[in-house]
């Protein structure tokens, strides 16, 4: 293999010198946040936010300085200015439960700060391989993680820039010959100096069709990943079984794979939890009833299919949303309170399709709209269907939104790459 000072890159691919930003990146699109406190992937995490092209923060002398033998680092110090305990409580707040997450985050954490203390004293080691792997199901806070992740590795020094680059096969892969290697060059240009988040990674691999172009696209990435690791960490992301299934037909990719996390589904109490803290980020609360009610619905949706953990508790919110709206509005009243304002009240939830005597365990494709089954019923007062979750409607084959991390309904054609700055 070429030495460091040698490495290949793939043909076109120009690099950009430390401190520099990426040839031909341009900023645009608007920033839409992080919504839901970190529980709807952002976990928990809406899409949308834009490129964000931070510059380069200036290096503090003190902080990069070499230290000789006798000398001692003030370890709180460092741990202070790098806003390493910052990002990893802001984790906390954002995202509930999560335990071996955290703890796995937080030991990264604590290497790449030591790490960088033992360079101060020249001490030989090689710098950590930072590619990972995140798997589970859709609403567990991947996309939220991932966010977290190229905050901290920024503020280390071990990334450039503080970005995170979410695409898709569709970003990657292009549709005929000549098309992949031009598609996957832009998206590494774009990501170069942070972070390459690619959601459901298992479909660049498509076994069953030998004349696919995602096998050049993991070529292309195999040698990114290898050789220009110090300045680019590439995050897969998706299901457990599928992505194994992917690493065992893909060995070189599972080999540059230093981190594996799995990330469990929430339980009925951390669901409850979780819808407390998006409505208490919207100036909504739940009268003591509501939140019986919620907590009966959770249990409820749980044992239905396509439950999405934190994005199905969003959505059922969106519905008791609605459902408030138009009952303050059907309710002739002249007069509303602050109160009334933030309130939902039961029947705000007890009026989904869930709670349906003869509400169908099976929830057909027919009668749904979106990613969530249940969460995304017909309004029994209204008819009315959210749309905003956006799933592909089975029995016709229409691409909706795709959102992070939804169950899968195949690739969404045509979207942009999206950047989002951590």
């Amino acid at each position: 293999m070429a030495g460091d000072n040698e490495r290949s890159r793939p043909s076109g691919f120009a690099m950009t010198p430390p401190g520099g930003s990426p040839g031909g990146v341009t900023s645009g699109g608007s920033d839409k946040g992080q919504s839901d406190k970190g529980q709807s992937d952002k976990g928990q995490s809406d899409k949308g936010q834009s490129d964000s092209d931070e510059p380069d923060e200036a290096t503090d002398d003190s902080q990069t300085r070499e230290l000789g033998d006798d000398e001692l680092v003030d370890l709180v110090n460092e741990r202070t200015e790098s806003d390493v305990d910052e990002i990893l409580s802001r984790l906390d707040r954002e995202l509930v439960g999560l335990v071996p997450i955290k703890t796995r985050i937080r030991e990264i954490a604590s290497l790449l700060l030591i790490d960088r203390l033992r360079r101060r004293y020249q001490l030989g080691s090689s710098r950590p391989s930072l590619h990972m792997c995140f798997t589970g199901s859709p609403g567990t806070g991947k996309t939220t993680v991932a966010l977290r992740m190229a905050e901290l590795l920024h503020k280390l020094g071990y990334l450039r820039r503080n970005t995170l680059v979410s695409v898709t096969r569709d970003d990657l892969v292009g549709q005929y010959i000549g098309h992949t290697a031009p598609k996957t060059r832009e998206v590494l240009k774009r990501a170069m100096g942070g972070v390459l988040f690619i959601d459901e990674a298992y479909y660049l691999y498509r076994v069953e069709n030998e004349r696919d172009y995602g096998q050049e696209t993991i070529e292309m990435l195999l040698q990114v990943m290898e050789n220009e690791r110090d300045d680019l960490v590439v995050i897969l992301a998706g299901y457990k079984d599928r992505m194994d299934t992917f690493f065992q037909s893909n060995p070189g990719m599972s080999s540059r794979i230093a981190h594996h996390l799995d990330f469990p589904n929430y339980s009925a109490e951390e669901l409850l939890a979780i819808g407390r803290l998006m409505l208490e980020e919207q100036d909504y609360t739940l009268a003591p009833d509501a939140e019986t009610a919620l907590a009966e619905y959770l249990q409820r949706r749980m044992a239905q299919p396509r439950f999405s953990n934190a994005r199905s508790v969003r959505n059922a919110l969106e519905r008791a949303r609605l459902r408030h709206a138009d009952r303050l509005v059907s309710s002739g009243a002249k007069q509303l309170s602050k109160e009334d304002l933030m309130r939902i009240e039961a029947e705000d939830i007890l009026r989904s399709r869930v709670f349906d005597d003869d509400s169908p365990t099976e929830i057909p494709y027919e009668a749904e709209a979106g990613t969530d089954g249940a969460d995304t019923d017909v309004d029994k007062a209204s008819g009315d269907v959210d749309k905003a979750s956006g799933d592909a409607d089975k029995a016709s084959g229409e691409a909706g939104d795709k959102e992070l991390d939804q169950p899968e309904a195949g690739p969404d054609l045509g979207k942009e790459p999206e950047t989002k700055s951590a």
